[in-house]
């Protein structure tokens, strides 16, 4: 590109991306799965899961396909009739930017809805791309999730023992 032009943000997409399809994941894709989220597991934005985890949670999972390999993956944890979590939502650093990610969420979404789950919650430090995908920090009636770590709490109730209350 000439030094005097401009680059357009066209000019950083893919010119042809690879068509990816959204599909169930099944029991032989655990292997391929682990394998697509160890980068973001060493990056410190998901979560390590083990096999077993994986395994457990094929049955609620997505995967983005792209020429018969996995580029895409995420899970719905159902914790009870009221209560979802999207978790370990990872596509490969080729395919993002395409709407994979976004999809992967929608199909996970859709299974909540169908199984009548009332709500489902991301712990994410991607916050705009899940506010993009409809979700928000507050449910009706201005419910908020509030955490706590419990290894902090012990800390902080032993700094405090002995203190007068």
């Amino acid at each position: 590109m000439p030094p005097n032009l401009k680059p357009k943000p066209t000019d950083f997409m893919p010119t042809n991306p690879r068509s990816a399809t959204i599909r169930p994941a099944r029991a032989g894709d655990a292997a391929a799965i682990e394998a697509l989220i160890v980068p973001f597991v060493k990056a410190g934005t998901l979560l390590p899961r083990t096999a077993a985890e994986i395994r457990d949670l094929i049955p609620t999972s997505f995967v983005a396909e792209s020429d018969g390999k996995i580029v895409g993956f995420t899970a719905l944890e159902i914790y009870s009739a009221k209560l979802a979590e999207i978790r370990s939502l990872a596509v490969t650093e080729e395919q993002q930017r395409l709407g994979l990610g976004s999809q992967l969420v929608d199909a996970c979404v859709e299974v909540a809805g169908k199984r009548n789950i009332l709500e489902v919650m991301v712990i994410t430090s991607s916050e705009e791309f899940f506010r993009g995908c409809g979700f928000n920090f507050t449910l009706p009636g201005e419910k908020k999730a509030l955490f706590i770590q419990p290894a902090a709490s012990t800390a902080r109730a032993s700094a405090t023992e002995g203190s007068p209350s």
